[in-house]
C-alpha cells in the first residue's frame, strides 16, 4: 500500500491539518489525564484500523511511560483488570462514539453516566472532543493510506512548531 497523498505537501491540506491539530492541542493541555487521551486515542484507531495512528499513540504513550501490559490490553479491555474504573468510562465512550453505525442508540445511557461520574464537565468535553478528533484523524489518515511503523514520540509536537 503507498501512501496516497501528503496534505503537508499541498497549501490547502497543511493549512488544514494545522488548524486541526490546533484543535487536538486544546484537549491535549486539558486536565483530561494523559494517559486517558493516550489510550482512548489507541482504541478508536483500533476499531478504525488506522495504522499510523495506532503506531503514534502506543509510541507517545510509551514515551509517557505507560507500560507495555496495559498498551497490549486496550484491545481487551473489557477483560482486563489494569484499568481504573474512570478509563473504563472513557474507552466505552471511545468505542461507543467510534462505532456509531454500529448501535442504535450512539453513546448509552450507562456509558455516558459512569463518564459524567469520573470526568468534571472541563474533562468531559476534553474526552467528547477527543473522540471526534480521533475519528476524523483516522479517517484522515485511512483514506491517504498513511501507514504505521515509523513515527517516533514527539514527532507530532515538534510537526506543530513549523
Amino acid at each position: 500500500m503507498e501512501t496516497r497523498f501528503n496534505l503537508f505537501e499541498n497549501e490547502l491540506g497543511s493549512r488544514f491539518a494545522k488548524r486541526f491539530a490546533g484543535a487536538g492541542m486544546l484537549v491535549h493541555e486539558s486536565s483530561l489525564p494523559k494517559s486517558t487521551q493516550e489510550l482512548v486515542s489507541l482504541r478508536a484507531s483500533q476499531i478504525n484500523g488506522c495504522g499510523h495512528c495506532i503506531d503514534m499513540h502506543v509510541k507517545e504513550a510509551a514515551a509517557a511511560g505507560e507500560s507495555a501490559v496495559r498498551l497490549h490490553l486496550v484491545a481487551a479491555w473489557r477483560e482486563s483488570t489494569v484499568f481504573t474504573e474512570a478509563e473504563r468510562a472513557a474507552l466505552a465512550l471511545a468505542e461507543e462514539g467510534t462505532r456509531l453505525a454500529d448501535a442504535q442508540q450512539g453513546v448509552s445511557d450507562e456509558t455516558w453516566a459512569q463518564v459524567r461520574k469520573h470526568y468534571d464537565d472541563d474533562q468531559t468535553a476534553a474526552l467528547v472532543s477527543l473522540v471526534a478528533l480521533i475519528n476524523a484523524a483516522n479517517r484522515l489518515a485511512v483514506i491517504t493510506h498513511q501507514r504505521g511503523g515509523s513515527y517516533e514520540a514527539g514527532m507530532f509536537t515538534a510537526a506543530l512548531g513549523d
